[in-house]
């Protein structure tokens, strides 16, 4: 009798949890962990007895279990700061800086990467100077000093060189470290992004930024990267800061795909999920950078992903026109239609987080 009465409250809490998740209006999407959630599966016969409906059924009561974000938060301090694990569902922190482990090097996400590139070059670049900057994720330089899995870069970085033969190569490895990255997200900084943007101005032949010519200016709203819900800690948020001056203040951005202008900083996205997106209205399929201070004709192409948002500002002094190409947005098979290729200097930018997990290249 006695055991019968302990089992009443767990039964109790049991049948409110249920029909709380029976009940309660699902979330689509979770801020915190920046993913959709899963919904409610519908319900059929066939998916009944293959076992699908159970299975889906499974990962939606999971997804949207009742205080889900605070269950979340005690599972991770109690795996860092109790059991003393190193990370958390792949999440760790080192020296003030939250990251997620990237192993192992994914080969065939690399090689079909570079088969997409390949096209490009056939398809367009035959004729044009195309140059190739792989941008290290912070693993780079964060997870062998912490004993962390990490991918295979030096496969990595010799499998682009050897599979883009076509192209002047940039190393960018050594003029950026950790601390060139927000802490709690996968982006770099751009208010430390000089010499990176150096080495890609030199490369290219064209002026380098002057850190004196711009103004950094910080944003008032805090940035709370990926990793802050990703590792469900009390994480510090992060600043972003941007650079502005007269010349980026003249410059306008098109949108090819809403044929609107915006500002090359685009103000409208401070209330935006990601403030990242602040930085040339975030992930766009194909935009087009104006600068009329510039000589007119001599334009730049740029191949990219999210991390070229926050350089192009410090590239485009010397360029009339540079556009931006995400082949994660557009086919590139459609390009041709769009952008004019011949007499342009093309440079290719995408981070190895990218190339490790390329099946969203179109």
């Amino acid at each position: 009798m006695k055991k019968i009465w302990y089992a009443v409250p767990v039964m109790i809490l049991w049948a409110v949890l249920t029909g709380a998740v029976w009940f309660s209006p699902s979330r689509e999407f979770s801020d915190a962990e920046r993913r959709s959630l899963a919904q409610m599966p519908d319900f059929t016969a066939q998916s009944f007895l293959s076992g699908k409906f159970i299975s889906d059924f499974e990962a939606y009561a999971v997804d949207q279990f009742p205080l889900r974000d605070a269950f979340r938060s005690v599972k991770a301090e109690v795996s860092y700061y109790v059991l003393g694990q190193k990370d958390n569902n792949g999440i760790y922190l080192s020296k003030g800086q939250a990251s997620r482990q990237e192993y192992p090097l994914r080969e065939g996400s690399v090689s079909y990467a570079l088969e997409r590139f390949e096209y490009l070059h056939d398809s367009y670049l035959a004729d044009s100077r195309v140059y190739m900057a792989v941008i290290p994720d912070k693993n780079y330089y964060l997870a062998e000093t912490c004993g962390q899995l990490s991918m295979d870069y030096g496969t990595l970085f010799s499998m682009v060189r050897k599979g883009v033969p076509w192209a002047e190569h940039i190393d960018l490895t050594d003029v950026l470290s950790a601390d060139d990255y927000y802490r709690t997200d996968t982006h770099w900084k751009q208010e430390s992004l000089f010499p990176a943007a150096s080495r890609l101005c030199e490369a290219l032949g064209v002026a380098s930024p002057a850190e004196e010519d711009f103004t950094p200016v910080t944003l008032s709203r805090p940035f709370y990267g990926v990793y802050c819900g990703q590792a469900a800690l009390p994480l510090e948020p992060d600043h972003i800061t941007v650079l502005k001056n007269d010349l980026l203040d003249k410059c306008r951005v098109y949108d090819c795909e809403s044929e609107k202008y915006t500002e090359v900083y685009d103000m409208s996205k401070l209330d935006s999920k990601d403030l990242y997106d602040v930085f040339l209205s975030g992930a766009r399929a194909l935009q087009i950078v104006e600068n009329p201070d510039a000589p007119e004709g001599k334009e730049l192409i740029v191949f990219r992903d999210s991390f070229g948002s926050s350089i192009i500002p410090l590239l485009v002094r010397d360029y009339s026109r540079v556009t931006l190409i995400d082949i994660r947005y557009i086919s590139p098979e459609l390009l041709g239609q769009f952008v004019d290729f011949s007499g342009k200097d093309v440079l290719m930018l995408y981070s190895t987080l990218l190339l490790n997990n390329s099946s969203t290249l179109k």
